[in-house]
Protein backbone atom coordinates (compact mmCIF):
# COMPACT_ATOMS: atom_id res chain seq x y z
CA UNK A 1 0.00 0.00 0.00
CA UNK A 2 1.15 3.60 -0.51
CA UNK A 3 0.27 4.55 2.99
CA UNK A 4 0.33 1.29 6.31
CA UNK A 5 -2.56 -0.88 8.02
CA UNK A 6 -4.86 -0.12 4.77
CA UNK A 7 -6.88 2.56 2.74
CA UNK A 8 -8.27 5.41 4.88
CA UNK A 9 -10.46 5.90 7.73
CA UNK A 10 -13.65 7.58 7.15
CA UNK A 11 -14.72 8.56 10.84
CA UNK A 12 -17.87 9.85 12.15
CA UNK A 13 -18.54 13.46 11.65
CA UNK A 14 -17.73 15.78 14.23
CA UNK A 15 -15.81 12.45 15.89
CA UNK A 16 -12.46 13.66 14.39
CA UNK A 17 -10.26 15.95 17.03
CA UNK A 18 -7.56 18.15 15.09
CA UNK A 19 -3.27 17.37 15.54
CA UNK A 20 -1.39 20.00 16.32
CA UNK A 21 1.96 21.39 15.98
CA UNK A 22 3.77 21.67 18.77
CA UNK A 23 6.96 23.72 19.95
CA UNK A 24 9.81 21.33 20.60
CA UNK A 25 11.36 21.02 24.01
CA UNK A 26 14.72 23.00 24.25
CA UNK A 27 16.47 20.14 25.48
CA UNK A 28 15.74 18.52 22.43
CA UNK A 29 18.99 17.44 19.69
CA UNK A 30 18.68 16.06 16.27
CA UNK A 31 20.33 13.07 15.81
CA UNK A 32 21.27 10.96 12.92
CA UNK A 33 18.51 8.54 12.55
CA UNK A 34 15.07 9.83 13.42
CA UNK A 35 12.85 7.46 14.53
CA UNK A 36 8.81 6.44 14.24
CA UNK A 37 7.52 5.43 17.79
CA UNK A 38 3.90 3.98 17.79
CA UNK A 39 2.55 2.46 21.35
CA UNK A 40 -0.40 0.67 20.75
CA UNK A 41 -3.00 0.24 24.38
CA UNK A 42 -5.55 -2.67 23.50
CA UNK A 43 -7.96 -3.54 24.98
CA UNK A 44 -8.77 -7.28 26.02
CA UNK A 45 -11.18 -7.45 28.32
CA UNK A 46 -13.79 -10.17 27.48
CA UNK A 47 -15.46 -8.71 24.67
CA UNK A 48 -12.57 -6.95 22.31
CA UNK A 49 -11.82 -10.52 20.58
CA UNK A 50 -12.81 -8.39 17.37
CA UNK A 51 -9.94 -5.84 18.28
CA UNK A 52 -7.34 -8.32 18.38
CA UNK A 53 -8.12 -10.10 15.38
CA UNK A 54 -7.63 -6.35 13.79
CA UNK A 55 -4.55 -5.73 15.23
CA UNK A 56 -3.06 -9.08 13.92
CA UNK A 57 -4.65 -8.14 10.28
CA UNK A 58 -3.39 -5.20 9.94
CA UNK A 59 0.04 -5.10 12.16
CA UNK A 60 2.10 -5.86 8.57
CA UNK A 61 0.42 -3.01 6.49
CA UNK A 62 0.81 -0.57 9.37
CA UNK A 63 4.24 -1.32 8.92
CA UNK A 64 4.73 -0.79 5.45
CA UNK A 65 2.75 2.16 5.64
CA UNK A 66 5.10 3.52 7.91
CA UNK A 67 8.15 2.59 5.55
CA UNK A 68 6.79 5.13 3.25
CA UNK A 69 7.85 7.82 5.50
CA UNK A 70 11.04 10.08 5.22
CA UNK A 71 12.80 12.68 6.58
CA UNK A 72 15.32 14.14 5.34
CA UNK A 73 15.26 11.55 2.79
CA UNK A 74 16.16 9.16 4.98
CA UNK A 75 13.45 6.38 6.08
CA UNK A 76 13.49 6.25 10.34
CA UNK A 77 13.62 3.36 12.41
CA UNK A 78 10.51 2.05 13.56
CA UNK A 79 9.71 0.87 16.98
CA UNK A 80 6.82 -0.51 18.10
CA UNK A 81 5.42 -0.99 21.76
CA UNK A 82 2.40 -2.93 23.50
CA UNK A 83 0.20 -3.13 26.42
CA UNK A 84 -2.55 -4.81 27.27
CA UNK A 85 -4.92 -3.63 29.75
CA UNK A 86 -8.84 -4.56 31.05
CA UNK A 87 -7.87 -8.20 31.32
CA UNK A 88 -8.01 -9.75 35.39
CA UNK A 89 -6.01 -12.39 33.83
CA UNK A 90 -3.02 -11.17 33.51
CA UNK A 91 -2.36 -8.83 37.12
CA UNK A 92 -4.32 -7.84 40.22
CA UNK A 93 -6.14 -5.01 40.51
CA UNK A 94 -3.42 -2.99 42.38
CA UNK A 95 -1.63 -2.91 39.45
CA UNK A 96 -4.77 -2.07 37.51
CA UNK A 97 -4.81 -4.97 35.68
CA UNK A 98 -2.35 -3.29 32.69
CA UNK A 99 0.64 -5.53 31.18
CA UNK A 100 3.66 -4.11 29.46
CA UNK A 101 3.69 -6.91 26.80
CA UNK A 102 6.52 -5.44 24.86
CA UNK A 103 8.77 -2.42 24.81
CA UNK A 104 9.68 -0.30 21.85
CA UNK A 105 11.40 -2.41 20.14
CA UNK A 106 12.43 -2.29 15.79
CA UNK A 107 12.12 -6.29 15.90
CA UNK A 108 9.15 -7.16 13.75
CA UNK A 109 8.40 -10.38 14.27
CA UNK A 110 8.94 -10.16 18.19
CA UNK A 111 5.69 -7.87 17.78
CA UNK A 112 3.68 -10.21 15.91
CA UNK A 113 4.47 -13.31 18.21
CA UNK A 114 3.65 -11.34 20.87
CA UNK A 115 0.50 -9.84 19.36
CA UNK A 116 -0.95 -13.39 17.90
CA UNK A 117 -0.48 -14.98 21.91
CA UNK A 118 -2.51 -12.23 23.16
CA UNK A 119 -6.18 -13.65 25.02
CA UNK A 120 -9.08 -11.99 25.73
CA UNK A 121 -10.61 -12.05 29.80
CA UNK A 122 -12.87 -9.62 31.40
CA UNK A 123 -11.51 -6.75 33.64
CA UNK A 124 -11.65 -3.49 34.34
CA UNK A 125 -10.22 -0.97 32.10
CA UNK A 126 -8.26 1.51 33.35
CA UNK A 127 -6.81 4.11 30.38
CA UNK A 128 -5.58 7.11 32.55
CA UNK A 129 -3.23 4.49 33.85
CA UNK A 130 -2.15 2.79 31.15
CA UNK A 131 -1.42 6.13 29.06
CA UNK A 132 0.78 6.91 31.98
CA UNK A 133 2.49 3.84 32.65
CA UNK A 134 3.03 3.96 28.75
CA UNK A 135 4.61 7.13 29.30
CA UNK A 136 6.90 6.33 32.32
CA UNK A 137 8.32 3.03 31.15
CA UNK A 138 8.74 3.01 27.49
CA UNK A 139 12.36 4.63 26.18
CA UNK A 140 10.61 7.56 24.04
CA UNK A 141 13.14 9.04 21.81
CA UNK A 142 14.62 12.66 22.65
CA UNK A 143 15.48 13.95 19.06
CA UNK A 144 13.44 16.67 17.51
CA UNK A 145 11.99 15.04 14.40
CA UNK A 146 10.97 11.80 16.22
CA UNK A 147 7.53 11.16 15.63
CA UNK A 148 5.85 9.81 19.02
CA UNK A 149 2.19 8.26 18.75
CA UNK A 150 -0.17 6.71 21.55
CA UNK A 151 -2.77 4.75 20.31
CA UNK A 152 -5.19 3.61 23.28
CA UNK A 153 -8.52 1.49 22.09
CA UNK A 154 -11.38 0.23 24.31
CA UNK A 155 -15.15 0.41 24.83
CA UNK A 156 -15.59 1.45 28.16
CA UNK A 157 -15.58 5.25 29.64
CA UNK A 158 -12.29 6.82 29.59
CA UNK A 159 -12.54 8.08 33.11
CA UNK A 160 -12.32 4.88 34.61
CA UNK A 161 -9.38 4.05 37.79
CA UNK A 162 -7.62 6.39 39.84
CA UNK A 163 -5.29 7.85 37.27
CA UNK A 164 -6.70 11.07 35.46
CA UNK A 165 -6.28 10.72 31.83
CA UNK A 166 -6.09 14.63 31.91
CA UNK A 167 -2.58 14.22 33.90
CA UNK A 168 -1.69 11.33 32.54
CA UNK A 169 -1.63 12.95 28.99
CA UNK A 170 -0.24 15.89 30.13
CA UNK A 171 2.67 13.91 30.97
CA UNK A 172 2.62 12.37 27.51
CA UNK A 173 2.84 15.86 25.81
CA UNK A 174 5.66 17.35 27.94
CA UNK A 175 7.41 14.83 25.88
CA UNK A 176 5.67 15.33 22.80
CA UNK A 177 3.96 12.26 22.29
CA UNK A 178 0.40 12.35 20.74
CA UNK A 179 -2.45 10.84 22.15
CA UNK A 180 -4.82 9.30 20.05
CA UNK A 181 -8.03 7.00 20.72
CA UNK A 182 -9.82 4.46 19.22
CA UNK A 183 -13.19 3.87 20.47
CA UNK A 184 -15.01 0.26 19.94
CA UNK A 185 -18.65 0.65 19.61
CA UNK A 186 -21.29 3.53 19.02
CA UNK A 187 -20.01 7.22 18.21
CA UNK A 188 -22.61 8.94 20.96
CA UNK A 189 -20.92 6.29 23.41
CA UNK A 190 -17.25 6.90 22.72
CA UNK A 191 -18.13 11.02 23.16
CA UNK A 192 -20.20 10.78 26.02
CA UNK A 193 -17.40 8.77 27.35
CA UNK A 194 -14.77 11.02 27.24
CA UNK A 195 -12.57 9.48 24.63
CA UNK A 196 -12.94 12.12 22.24
CA UNK A 197 -11.83 14.19 25.40
CA UNK A 198 -9.03 12.25 25.38
CA UNK A 199 -7.85 12.59 21.65
CA UNK A 200 -8.45 16.46 21.94
CA UNK A 201 -6.72 16.88 25.20
CA UNK A 202 -3.77 14.89 23.59
CA UNK A 203 -3.54 16.76 20.53
CA UNK A 204 -4.29 13.63 18.73
CA UNK A 205 -7.48 12.23 16.80
CA UNK A 206 -10.70 10.42 18.08
CA UNK A 207 -11.65 7.42 16.14
CA UNK A 208 -14.79 5.11 16.48
CA UNK A 209 -14.44 2.50 14.67
CA UNK A 210 -16.62 -1.04 14.45
CA UNK A 211 -13.95 -3.33 16.41
CA UNK A 212 -16.06 -6.56 15.29
CA UNK A 213 -15.34 -5.99 11.12
CA UNK A 214 -13.82 -8.10 9.38
CA UNK A 215 -10.64 -6.72 7.46
CA UNK A 216 -11.48 -7.04 3.88
CA UNK A 217 -7.95 -7.86 1.46
CA UNK A 218 -8.37 -7.95 -2.37
CA UNK A 219 -6.94 -10.68 -4.02
CA UNK A 220 -4.92 -9.70 -6.68
CA UNK A 221 -2.82 -11.58 -9.15
CA UNK A 222 0.06 -11.05 -7.73
CA UNK A 223 -0.05 -12.68 -4.49
CA UNK A 224 1.02 -15.89 -4.89
CA UNK A 225 4.34 -14.81 -6.93
CA UNK A 226 4.71 -12.54 -3.46
CA UNK A 227 4.42 -15.57 -1.59
CA UNK A 228 6.54 -17.45 -3.94
CA UNK A 229 9.15 -15.12 -3.31
CA UNK A 230 8.88 -15.07 0.29
CA UNK A 231 9.69 -18.79 1.15
CA UNK A 232 12.80 -17.92 -1.31
CA UNK A 233 13.67 -15.40 1.07
CA UNK A 234 13.68 -17.57 4.20
CA UNK A 235 16.20 -19.49 2.87
CA UNK A 236 18.63 -16.52 3.15
CA UNK A 237 18.61 -16.48 6.73
CA UNK A 238 21.29 -18.29 8.50
CA UNK A 239 20.42 -18.05 12.36
CA UNK A 240 23.62 -17.11 15.08
CA UNK A 241 24.03 -17.30 18.31
CA UNK A 242 22.13 -18.80 21.09
CA UNK A 243 19.10 -18.36 19.91
CA UNK A 244 19.44 -18.14 16.41
CA UNK A 245 18.30 -21.35 15.53
CA UNK A 246 14.73 -20.80 17.24
CA UNK A 247 14.74 -17.21 15.87
CA UNK A 248 14.58 -18.47 12.06
CA UNK A 249 11.95 -21.16 13.58
CA UNK A 250 9.93 -18.20 14.54
CA UNK A 251 10.06 -16.18 11.47
CA UNK A 252 8.38 -19.38 9.97
CA UNK A 253 5.93 -19.33 12.79
CA UNK A 254 5.08 -15.38 12.09
CA UNK A 255 4.69 -16.03 8.53
CA UNK A 256 1.81 -18.75 9.28
CA UNK A 257 0.27 -16.84 12.31
CA UNK A 258 -0.10 -13.56 8.90
CA UNK A 259 -1.18 -16.47 6.97
CA UNK A 260 -3.77 -17.70 9.40
CA UNK A 261 -6.03 -13.82 9.12
CA UNK A 262 -5.83 -14.28 4.85
CA UNK A 263 -3.28 -14.76 2.28
CA UNK A 264 -3.49 -11.02 1.70
CA UNK A 265 -2.10 -10.38 5.22
CA UNK A 266 0.77 -12.71 4.36
CA UNK A 267 1.15 -10.76 1.49
CA UNK A 268 1.85 -7.31 3.46
CA UNK A 269 3.89 -9.95 5.59
CA UNK A 270 6.24 -10.64 3.09
CA UNK A 271 6.18 -6.67 1.53
CA UNK A 272 7.26 -5.67 5.14
CA UNK A 273 10.46 -7.82 4.99
CA UNK A 274 11.33 -6.72 1.64
CA UNK A 275 12.23 -3.26 3.10
CA UNK A 276 15.39 -2.45 5.54
CA UNK A 277 13.08 -2.01 8.46
CA UNK A 278 12.99 -5.82 8.96
CA UNK A 279 16.14 -6.07 10.60
CA UNK A 280 17.09 -9.52 12.28
CA UNK A 281 20.90 -8.59 12.68
CA UNK A 282 20.51 -9.52 16.23
CA UNK A 283 20.24 -13.42 15.15
CA UNK A 284 20.61 -13.53 11.38
CA UNK A 285 24.12 -13.87 10.27
CA UNK A 286 23.70 -12.04 6.65
CA UNK A 287 22.17 -8.51 8.55
CA UNK A 288 24.95 -8.71 10.66
CA UNK A 289 27.28 -8.82 8.48
CA UNK A 290 26.41 -5.95 6.14
CA UNK A 291 26.78 -4.12 9.45
CA UNK A 292 29.82 -5.66 10.68
CA UNK A 293 31.86 -7.92 8.52
CA UNK A 294 33.95 -9.05 10.83
CA UNK A 295 31.12 -10.62 12.86
CA UNK A 296 32.62 -13.80 10.49
CA UNK A 297 35.89 -13.89 11.44
CA UNK A 298 34.84 -13.92 15.38
CA UNK A 299 31.84 -16.11 15.67
CA UNK A 300 32.44 -19.34 17.29
CA UNK A 301 31.48 -21.76 14.44
CA UNK A 302 29.16 -23.92 17.29
CA UNK A 303 26.91 -20.78 17.37
CA UNK A 304 26.02 -21.67 13.67
CA UNK A 305 23.91 -24.25 12.05
CA UNK A 306 25.02 -27.63 11.87
CA UNK A 307 26.03 -27.41 8.69
CA UNK A 308 28.18 -24.38 8.65
CA UNK A 309 30.36 -25.68 12.05
CA UNK A 310 32.89 -27.25 10.22
CA UNK A 311 33.40 -25.03 7.17
CA UNK A 312 36.11 -22.40 7.26
CA UNK A 313 35.89 -18.78 7.71
CA UNK A 314 36.33 -18.24 4.56
CA UNK A 315 34.15 -20.38 3.01
CA UNK A 316 31.25 -19.20 5.53
CA UNK A 317 32.58 -15.76 4.59
CA UNK A 318 31.51 -16.85 0.74
CA UNK A 319 28.06 -17.93 1.73
CA UNK A 320 27.01 -15.04 3.98
CA UNK A 321 28.02 -13.03 0.33
CA UNK A 322 25.88 -15.38 -1.64
CA UNK A 323 23.08 -15.00 0.55
CA UNK A 324 23.05 -11.63 0.74
CA UNK A 325 22.93 -11.02 -3.07
CA UNK A 326 20.50 -13.71 -3.30
CA UNK A 327 18.16 -11.64 -0.67
CA UNK A 328 18.35 -8.18 -2.63
CA UNK A 329 17.42 -9.69 -5.83
CA UNK A 330 14.58 -11.36 -4.23
CA UNK A 331 13.72 -8.47 -2.24
CA UNK A 332 14.03 -6.68 -5.56
CA UNK A 333 11.47 -8.77 -6.65
CA UNK A 334 8.91 -8.48 -4.21
CA UNK A 335 9.22 -4.62 -4.12
CA UNK A 336 8.80 -4.67 -7.94
CA UNK A 337 5.29 -7.07 -7.55
CA UNK A 338 4.30 -5.04 -4.30
CA UNK A 339 4.02 -1.76 -6.27
CA UNK A 340 1.96 -3.38 -9.08
CA UNK A 341 -0.48 -5.37 -6.16
CA UNK A 342 -0.89 -1.82 -4.91
CA UNK A 343 -1.98 -0.82 -8.53
CA UNK A 344 -4.19 -3.60 -8.93
CA UNK A 345 -6.08 -2.85 -5.11
CA UNK A 346 -6.17 0.22 -5.99
CA UNK A 347 -8.19 -0.01 -9.19
CA UNK A 348 -10.58 -2.75 -7.43
CA UNK A 349 -11.56 -1.61 -4.58
CA UNK A 350 -15.11 -0.48 -3.78
CA UNK A 351 -16.34 2.24 -1.78
CA UNK A 352 -17.12 1.45 1.36
CA UNK A 353 -17.12 2.45 5.37
CA UNK A 354 -14.15 2.27 6.38
CA UNK A 355 -14.23 2.21 9.97
CA UNK A 356 -11.14 -0.20 11.21
CA UNK A 357 -8.38 -0.17 13.92
CA UNK A 358 -6.08 -0.07 11.21
CA UNK A 359 -7.05 2.70 9.12
CA UNK A 360 -7.42 4.77 12.26
CA UNK A 361 -3.46 4.46 12.62
CA UNK A 362 -3.06 5.40 9.17
CA UNK A 363 -4.40 8.64 8.95
CA UNK A 364 -3.52 9.82 12.01
CA UNK A 365 0.07 9.00 11.07
CA UNK A 366 -0.11 10.65 7.51
CA UNK A 367 -1.83 13.87 9.13
CA UNK A 368 0.88 14.30 11.39
CA UNK A 369 3.90 13.48 9.38
CA UNK A 370 2.97 16.89 7.08
CA UNK A 371 3.04 18.77 10.05
CA UNK A 372 6.20 17.90 11.29
CA UNK A 373 7.86 17.68 7.72
CA UNK A 374 7.92 13.85 6.47
CA UNK A 375 7.78 13.09 3.52
CA UNK A 376 5.84 10.29 1.82
CA UNK A 377 6.42 8.28 -1.41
Amino acid sequence: MNVLLMISVISTNSCISAVNSRPLNENQTTNEKTKIQVALLLDTSSSMDGLIDQAKACLWNIVNTLTTLKFGGTVPDIEIALYEYGNNGIHTKENDYIRQVIPLTSDLDLISEKLFALRTNGGSEYCGAVIEKSVKQLEWGKDKSDMKLIYIAGNEPFTQGNVNYKSAIKEALADNIYVNTIHCGYAEEGIRGMWQDGAVTGKGKYFNIDHNRKIIYVETPYDKEIMKCNERLNSTYIGYGENGIMRAENQIIQDKNAESVSSGNYTERAVSKSKAVYDNSSWDLVDMYKKDQSVVSTIDNKKLPSEYQNKSKEEIQKIVEQKETERKAIQKEISELSVKRQQYIDSHSKEEKDDDLGKAVKESIFELAQIMGYDTE
